[in-house]
């Protein structure tokens, strides 16, 4: 196929055409056992030009499910090159985190594996059912810098599981509002977006800069995060990252769970895009810091083809409780650190498997995008 793409009139290149693939997979994590899932993409190529979008436009369907009653059905269309200057995405979601993890609220609550019994199993854990329909629209300004634009829905539901718990706990006490369970949202964001990235699935050097805010129901968003890719020889790529967010008004903890991004939203603080090392949602709380730094060498280096990466990363994160600022410290600060292996196929196929490990143990971890 390479090669007959490499031989054909250079006309063609303009020219829109789709392409599908359907594939499995199985792979593991720590926290839900064994994952069965499904990928289907009809993507447009962006052609033999060299920009760093994975493709013109492409609709996905991933369906997931793993032995311990988790699940994920994602519906997505993007299009971040379709239309000269502006990109658009579609996202639905309809998700359950069966095992999410949750301590309680604030950056100091306490972890002890003692405490995980026979009797009360799921202590610090809680099912979460997710439905979200999520929109976004970028304009390019000038050069790398786009302005956004946003809106969600999303319901949120919690499940108690068999046996004492956390969560049964705060919500009886009045620490989580048992109004706000379930939860309906109703979401609109704007904010400014700097991209610099040589490749957006897999990038080498660059800058992605992002300053969002966000007004939900209840609740007001104020996120900002950085990232900086160096590439100072040839297999050697340094990544970092540094983020922080803040949130007003009465937020529940169903949002106070996740970190607002132009991109998807995310579990922090805790987990595979936050606090690698930890159980996902390990800290909750209405503000978040979280920092990193990972160093990328290529065990096989054909860019255009092939790129096999070792990896190792440090990460550091916390919450911040309500009423206090979001600022730049080194108190509080829970880190960990691990090794990963990341394979790109062709433009825009990637897949990372690892190990992280924080003062509480350590988790196997899976991917199919960077952490960041």
């Amino acid at each position: 196929m390479l090669l007959a793409a490499a031989g054909a009139p250079a006309s063609l290149a303009a020219q829109r055409f789709w392409r599908t693939t359907l594939y499995p997979y199985v792979y593991y994590s720590s926290i839900d056992g064994v994952w069965g899932a499904a990928h289907f993409s009809k993507y447009s190529p962006i052609g033999f030009a060299e920009r760093p979008e994975p493709n013109s436009a492409a609709v996905t369907l991933d369906a997931s499910a793993s032995t311990q009653g988790s699940y994920a059905v994602v519906a997505d269309a993007q299009a971040p090159a379709w239309w000269k200057g502006w990109r658009a995405a579609l996202t639905l979601t309809a998700a359950r985190a069966n095992r999410l993890g949750y301590y309680g609220l604030g950056n100091a609550t306490v972890y002890s594996a003692d405490s995980v019994t026979p009797g009360r199993p799921y202590l610090y854990r809680v099912s979460r059912t997710t439905g979200t329909a999520r929109l976004t629209v970028q304009r390019r300004v000038v050069g790398p810098l786009r302005l956004l634009a946003g809106a969600a829905l999303q319901h949120t539901d919690y499940r108690d599981l068999p046996g004492e718990s956390i969560f049964a706990r705060d919500r009886a006490s009045g620490a989580v509002d048992s109004s706000t369970v379930p939860f309906d949202d109703t979401q609109v964001r704007a904010g400014v977006v700097l991209d610099t990235r040589d490749n957006e699935i897999d990038p080498h050097r660059g800058v992605f800069a992002e300053a969002l805010y966000a007004s939900g129901t209840g609740y007001t968003r104020t996120t900002a995060a950085a990232r900086v890719y160096v590439h100072p020889v040839e297999r050697l790529i340094v990544a970092a990252r540094l983020a922080g967010e803040r949130m007003g008004g009465t937020p529940p903890v169903a949002v106070q769970m996740v970190m607002e991004s132009s991109e998807p939203p995310f579990i922090a603080v805790g987990g595979y895009r936050s606090l690698r090392g930890y159980y996902d949602s390990r800290f909750t709380g209405p503000g978040k810091l979280l920092g990193g730094l990972e160093v990328r060498y290529a065990l096989i280096w054909a860019p255009t083809i092939v790129e096999l990466k070792l990896v190792g990363f440090y990460d550091a994160g916390r919450v911040f409780d309500a009423g206090r600022p979001v600022r730049l410290t080194s108190d509080g600060l829970h880190k960990s650190g691990g090794v990963e292996l990341a394979a790109r196929l062709l433009r825009n196929s990637l897949v990372v498997v690892g190990w992280g490990k924080g003062s509480e143990g350590s988790q196997l971890l899976f991917g199919t995008t960077w952490s960041y």
